[in-house]
């Protein structure tokens, strides 16, 4: 079974909720669609899980009703927030969390510890856990009301939600653009047998480097979004040369990884290429909402140094930017805009869970 979202959205409003502050989960893309679809609820598409939960702290602490909802592997990023500002503070609102599942020899490995730890987590927190309704609406709106009121997080099931489309005014159209595949396909062509190691961030990265850069020495990273910068850095830090393969929505999640790079830009050979395709693609292809961001800016006052004006979005460009980087060192950034790719497969286990590059 599953509820009807477009019905669960007006229940919310009814209800007097105001915002939903969201990390995205593929468990729940259908709800941000009709959140985004409906002007009486206001999406809050926020850079992390910890940002989520500070955002609602406020909302509510100055009379809003906000809901929090994150999928299972970042619950892990609101500890800090949950266990030093929610409950010293005694500030309740409803927080959902997917729980994401795991079978032996999947390579989602970032799932596997909370695929059966999840409750244990959630009750460390100090808080205890309910399982979503997914066939009773009004039993379900009634799990989120004792949510706002009490420190309970409302665990949802896969399939929870009816499918609900984005309208089209809200729809991304990046036709325009060269795909990500056609970049990596380049990188793999100028970088094949090298020494360079490739690290690819959490999502489609990976996955598209998997089928397009066959012949690089390449790290998948499933989990731990927003680190493969810094995870990259301490590569670099130990005499490797390194080109970190990142999207929009990772750069944002834990930024501090820029400005930690930035002190060591004379001592290590580290790029930082962030392919912006303006959305969450591997959990719904929703928008990320970044467009008021100046990535290029960003990382040159973080003490990058920008291959030309640190924009590229033609393959030809993007040639030249892969040449100058063959002879190149220090601390490098580009931000390529591209297009979507169908969907590739995920790596397999066995070069996923490797712990040696």
């Amino acid at each position: 079974m599953a509820l009807d979202t477009k019905k669960f959205i007006e229940s919310l409003i009814e209800e007097k909720y105001t915002h939903l502050c969201v990390v995205p989960c593929s468990f729940v893309k259908y709800v941000i669609n009709e959140a985004i679809n409906n002007p009486n609820i206001e999406y809050v598409p926020c850079a992390s899980e910890a940002v989520a939960c500070s955002v609602a702290a406020g909302l509510k602490m100055s009379g809003s009703s906000p809901m929090v909802i994150v999928q299972s592997s970042g619950v892990t990023n609101m500890g800090s927030c949950i266990t030093s500002l929610l409950k010293p503070y005694d500030v309740t609102f409803p927080i959902l969390t997917s729980w994401r599942t795991y079978k032996s020899g999947d390579s989602e490995i970032q799932h596997e510890h909370l695929a059966t730890e999840l409750p244990k987590l959630i009750k460390a927190y100090g808080y205890e856990y309910t399982i979503l309704d997914n066939e009773n609406l009004e039993n379900t709106i009634s799990q989120i009301n004792t949510c706002d009121e009490t420190n309970t997080v409302a665990i949802i099931k896969k399939d929870s939600f009816t499918k609900i489309e984005l309208d089209d005014k809200h729809k991304l159209n990046l036709l325009e653009y060269t795909p990500r595949s056609e970049f990596l396909t380049k990188l793999n062509e100028d970088f094949k047998s090298t020494d360079v190691i490739f690290i690819g961030t959490t999502g489609n990265t990976a996955r598209e480097m998997y089928s397009f850069m066959p012949d690089t020495n390449n790290f998948y990273m499933a989990g731990n979004m927003g680190g493969a910068l810094s995870l990259g850095l301490g590569f670099a830090m130990s005499g490797k040369k390194v080109i970190v393969c990142g999207g929009d929505a990772e750069f944002v999640m834990h930024m501090g990884g820029l400005t930690t790079a930035g002190r060591y830009r004379d001592k290590i050979d580290l790029t930082y290429i962030l392919f912006d395709n303006e959305s969450n693609k591997s959990t719904g292809g929703q928008n990320t909402y970044q467009q008021h961001i100046d990535y290029v800016n960003i990382a040159k006052s973080c003490n990058f140094d920008l291959f030309d004006n640190g924009k590229v979005n033609k393959l030809d460009k993007f040639e030249e930017f892969t040449q100058t980087l063959k002879n190149k060192s220090g601390l490098n950034f580009v931000c390529v805009k591209c297009g979507v790719d169908d969907e590739t497969p995920r790596p397999p286990l066995e070069v996923v869970k490797v712990n040696r590059v």
